[in-house]
């Protein structure tokens, strides 16, 4: 009997014991895998700096730097949500250039697939979703979701981002920011100002004192809506008339902004456009940035949850925090620089074995935390290595729900346009704007459908990766240094090497033997968890 026969004629439970048994001989070799470089890869920057004097006051090792091949790997992946091919990580491997780490980071930064990856953790935040509870409808949130790819691509300045956000009119269809004031349950002021704190704060307003959210709700009292002739289209516009306005008659009226100072507003004027003028000169507007991207590299924030800044949850590290916000607004609000100074740093650049298990080193960042890939990763990472492509559907049956075979779950511009993957592995539904909406934890129900579904076994068992492989006279030395590299994104070890050959060797067939590697290594933890 082989190791593995994934075959549907065995019974499931049967084909579910010798995946793991499989999977186990690999996850022993894995354990030699290397993880950590012999030495340091990069300089110590300001950040380094700043997290190391934590670690050490707190008595706490850091942990040594990643490998190459970790950090090949790691950076595709939260750069641009993507997988190295086994050529571009072979390339990267073989490379004797002591700068190569860096000049990986700019071009990875310089690709598309930044942009489509980066609008896709904005397209959470900013709620771009078609149906129900949201309901922008199909066209509106295509073109919003554009317009947050192109912004990004061309790495436009965030704090002008966040002003065109704050204060578009327009059609829905015609001018795509003013969506933001369309993508919530909500359209009362009080509500409105609740996800202006929360996108561009990181602060939930619903906590606050409630004269506190009145104050900052009179900045959206005058936001008005009002139908078209055309199906669907809705123009947001200044509307000095609204009724939820108060004190219309007076000039000028008072308002108080959120860090308690007080500015006057005449009727005539968007009171949006001189909160924006406002926030994004605010120091908490930067702090929320910085601790977003942090969040999303090192995947836990300096203030944490990321979207939870209050008085009694404090920064772990208020000097990190402080250093990232100054960088950040000298630079002009520059997300790419600020992503390529969070990137060469040797805080990011840590292997993920910490050298002391306490909850502290994980909250200061003394090593890089293990995490599985976001349900969009992941299904692309599978795509991608076989060949396939995924079947999407969506609530709302309009021509602008089409989907392209080939377009990538990162790419997808709609929240409500999803397959069933997506669901099972923790996509967030995009309702309320809050990071905590996506579910990156492993069920059981994701463990067997990796094992045990017919799709997987098609996916696999059709791959082109296998067809290549197995497609002319290659030892099994060489097809498992192929399947390592484009699964796992490096060579194998020798004990992994022998492990394969013995299998290949075993007389279940070559091709067969190829499938069941596959199947294994994509079932472990080091390909399902950015490590």
């Amino acid at each position: 009997m082989s190791l593995l026969r994934p075959h549907l004629r065995r019974p499931a439970v049967e084909r579910l014991c010798w995946m793991t048994l499989l999977i186990g001989v690999f996850a022993k070799a894995f354990g030699a895998a290397p993880y950590e470089a012999p030495a340091a890869q990069v300089p110590p920057c300001q950040i380094d700096g700043l997290v190391f004097a934590r670690l050490q006051a707190l008595n706490l090792t850091p942990a040594s730097p990643c490998s190459d091949a970790v950090f090949v790997r790691r950076v595709y992946l939260d750069v641009i949500g993507t997988l190295p091919t086994a050529a571009e990580a072979q390339r990267f491997l073989l490379d004797r250039n002591p700068e190569k780490r860096r000049q990986l980071i700019d071009r990875l930064l310089a690709r598309d697939e930044f942009a489509d990856y980066l609008a896709l953790k904005w397209g959470d935040l900013l709620r771009i979703k078609a149906e129900f509870p949201i309901n922008l409808w199909p066209n509106a949130a295509q073109a919003y979701h554009h317009w947050v790819y192109e912004a990004l691509r061309k790495n436009q300045p965030c704090d002008q981002f966040a002003r065109d956000l704050l204060t578009a009119s327009g059609s829905n269809f015609a001018v795509p920011p003013v969506n933001f004031y369309r993508a919530m349950q909500n359209r009362t002021p009080s509500a409105i100002a609740q996800t202006v704190a929360l996108t561009f704060l990181g602060q939930r307003a619903e906590h606050w004192p409630s004269n506190q959210l009145a104050n900052l709700a009179v900045f959206f009292a005058n936001v008005g809506y009002k139908p078209t002739a055309e199906w669907k289209e809705e123009i947001v516009f200044f509307n000095p008339s609204s009724t939820n306005a108060d004190a219309l008659n007076s000039s000028p009226r008072f308002a108080t902004l959120p860090d308690g100072s007080t500015t006057s507003l005449s009727p005539d004027t968007d009171p949006r456009v001189v909160f924006a003028d406002w926030i994004v000169k605010d120091p908490q507007f930067a702090r929320n940035i910085v601790n977003r991207a942090w969040s999303w590299l090192l995947g836990h924030g300096i203030v944490h949850e990321p979207d939870d800044f209050r008085a009694d949850n404090p920064p772990s590290n208020p000097q990190l925090l402080a250093c990232l916000q100054t960088e950040f607004v000298a630079s002009g609000h520059d997300f790419k620089r600020l992503y390529r100074l969070i990137l060469n740093s040797r805080t990011y650049q840590c292997a993920s074995r910490a050298q002391t298990n306490s909850s502290e080193a994980a909250r200061n960042f003394a090593f890089y935390p293990l995490r599985r890939l976001d349900a969009e990763v992941l299904i692309d990472a599978i795509d991608q290595i076989t060949g396939a492509t995924e079947k999407y559907s969506s609530a709302i049956p309009e021509p602008y729900t089409f989907i392209p075979d080939n377009l990538r779950s990162i790419a997808l511009p709609d929240g409500s346009i999803t397959s069933s993957f997506l669901e099972m592995f923790g996509r967030p539904p995009r309702d309320t704007g809050m990071e905590s909406e996506r579910n990156n934890h492993i069920t059981a129900a994701q463990k067997l459908w990796l094992l045990n579904s017919s799709l997987m076994q098609r996916k696999i068992e059709q791959s082109r990766m296998i067809q290549f492989q197995t497609s002319s006279n290659r030892a099994p030395a060489e097809v498992a240094t192929g399947m390592y590299l484009g699964i796992l994104s490096r060579f194998p070890t020798a004990a992994e090497v022998k492990t394969a050959r013995d299998y290949f060797d075993s007389g279940i067939g070559k091709r067969q033997a190829a499938v069941d590697l596959a199947w294994a290594l994509m079932n472990s933890a080091e390909f399902l968890y950015r490590h």
